[in-house]
């Protein structure tokens, strides 16, 4: 029954192996304390922003709540996130059905080309539109993050649409539905889930984004919190709307987690299933392949064509890129990378050995508080350890270490869903069996348990470093002073309309997270991996 579960939910939500109540002492309690310590450590941002704001004058707080400003924000994001969540909606529905159920000529290839965008980070994007074009404002934010987002809704579409019954729908076209209609009757209410929740981890997205809303400047919550930081110094103010920015963000996991849930019953009563026929295109099939050509030239002709166009200009003594300056901070992105990925894999590894091997109320309370890194926009990460660092730590303020432990909360669920995955499919029966020939738990983890789970745990943590090496904003707000990453320092040129020697950094960054992308497009649409475990 759990491995039907398992193929019907695409493999991530039921694991091989069957969970344990939590009940024995000593080993297990280790874990579990453990896993409550890494789940605490992860919620300091959160709690340290709710301590902060709580000490500020009463007044202050109530007065910076209430303003215009807050307002303005609220609808420009909210309005941001709404749009762009619905466009991606109907572009990456549009696109999986294509990719699926017609005899379109070269899917496979279509499928990669459309999701490659995944691996330009948006700021990225956001460069090569503002160097190409005079669109700005809410139309550029608005077109970058779609254009950039569409694949998140695309992917878990496609592995839905797999996974469904097509024979509801051929009944439906017997009762003489049109094929709109057999598909919204019949096939939308069981890909629904899948689609809505890509729909979620776009609108997280674009809820936290801060480099192309600042580069487009459209006054989003994440423009104006780094406004309050930087230019007022105002930390009440940026205290306070970096709490309602992370309420809004906690509210879209909770949706998306309890979305999880309806997807998951939805796919367990699929009985059975029948390969649909594809639908003849005929004539239409260049129009399907002009607009995927269209979305291809928007998402990644533009920002690459603004790359091929400055690397070749010849740049003036003001813009001129040294190799070194280059080849440094990529090495210092690689290194903070790294140190990230390691801090986030030392607290997923009690988190999610806990949540794959045991079914009790402190497994899910641990798994949930690792997922505050999904709903934290990294601004609000990287504001909320300045104020812990200056005020509890002030050793750490501006040190690899913070800026690593920044990485490691901001994509603590990446690795959680890793280890989780990854430990849950090792049969307990094996590591029983070993411990009746003598062996130590710890050579029971070593022997059995490491070595079967590791390539999987291994994966994620690549994928967590490949993904801190495109951060920004926690990275512009926690660095070491002196210390330039490719992001920052694309972020610096940009800023000071520096294109040409921008143009480097950025084609650096969009290689190394073509990586991510790949793996992402491969694992998704196989229904290996969901999208939030590995984005």
């Amino acid at each position: 029954m759990r491995l039907a579960r398992h193929a019907a939910t695409g493999g991530s939500e039921a694991t091989l192996a069957p969970r344990r109540r939590l009940r024995a002492p000593s080993g297990r309690l280790v874990l579990a304390a453990s896993a409550v310590v890494a789940a605490a450590l992860a919620a300091i941002p959160l709690i340290y922003l709710v301590v902060r704001v709580a000490q500020a004058e009463r007044s202050e707080v109530v007065e910076a709540l209430w303003s215009p400003r807050i307002a303005t924000l609220m609808v420009n994001t909210v309005g941001l996130v709404l749009a762009v969540s619905a466009a991606c909606l109907v572009l990456g529905v549009a696109i999986a059905w294509l990719l699926v159920r017609t005899d379109l000529s070269g899917r496979r290839i279509w499928l990669v080309v459309t999701s490659l965008s995944l691996a330009v980070p948006s700021y990225v994007a956001a460069f090569g539109w503002i160097a190409t074009t005079e669109v700005r404002g809410f139309w550029g934010a608005f077109i970058v993050l779609t254009l950039c987002n569409v694949p998140l809704v695309t992917l878990p579409t496609i592995a839905a649409l797999r996974l469904a019954n097509s024979a509801s729908e051929d009944v439906a076209r017997t009762l003489g539905r049109t094929r709109w209609q057999a598909f919204i009757e019949a096939t939308w209410p069981q890909i629904r889930p899948a689609a809505l929740a890509g729909v979620l981890l776009v609108a997280l997205y674009v809820l936290s984004d801060f480099g192309s809303v600042a580069l487009m400047r459209y006054q989003a919550f994440t423009w104006a919190i780094q406004v309050a930081y930087e230019s007022l110094f105002d930390r009440t103010l940026a205290a306070v709307m970096s709490l309602v920015l992370a309420a809004m963000g906690i509210a879209l996991v909770v949706a998306e987690r309890r979305l999880r849930g309806a997807r998951a019953r939805v796919g367990s009563t699929v009985a059975a299933r029948t390969a649909p026929v594809p639908v003849a295109l005929g004539r239409w099939a260049w129009v399907a392949h002009g607009g995927l050509a269209v979305m291809t030239a928007l998402s990644l002709g533009v920002p690459l064509g603004a790359l091929a166009k400055y690397l070749v200009l010849r740049t003036d003594t003001s813009t001129a890129v040294r190799a070194e300056d280059l080849l440094a901070d990529a090495v210092s992105t690689v290194g903070l990378a790294a140190a990230g990925a390691a801090v986030a894999l030392a607290l997923a590894l009690p988190i999610g050995i806990l949540a794959a091997r045991y079914r009790s109320r402190l497994a899910t309370v641990t798994e949930s508080a690792s997922y505050l890194g999904l709903a934290l926009p990294g601004i609000v990460v990287g504001l909320s350890l300045v104020f812990f660092s200056l005020n509890a730590a002030p050793m750490l303020y501006q040190s690899i270490w913070m800026l690593a432990f920044a990485y490691g909360v901001l994509f603590l669920p990446k690795a959680v869903g890793a280890v989780r995955s990854s430990i849950g499919q090792v049969e307990p029966g094996l590591e029983d069996a070993a411990r009746t020939m003598g062996l130590s738990p710890a050579r029971v983890w070593t022997r059995v348990t490491a070595r079967i789970a590791w390539p999987g745990i291994g994966a994620g943590v690549l994928l967590v470093a490949l993904t801190a090496m495109k951060e920004l904003p926690a990275t512009l707000l926690l660095r070491p002073t002196g210390t330039e990453t490719l992001a920052t320092s694309l972020w610096r040129l940009t800023s000071g309309t520096a294109y040409a020697a921008a143009a480097p950094y950025a084609l650096v960054l969009i290689l190394v997270a073509a990586v991510p992308a790949l793996l992402l497009t491969r694992e998704v649409a196989g229904g290996r991996r969901r999208p939030e475990e590995t984005l």
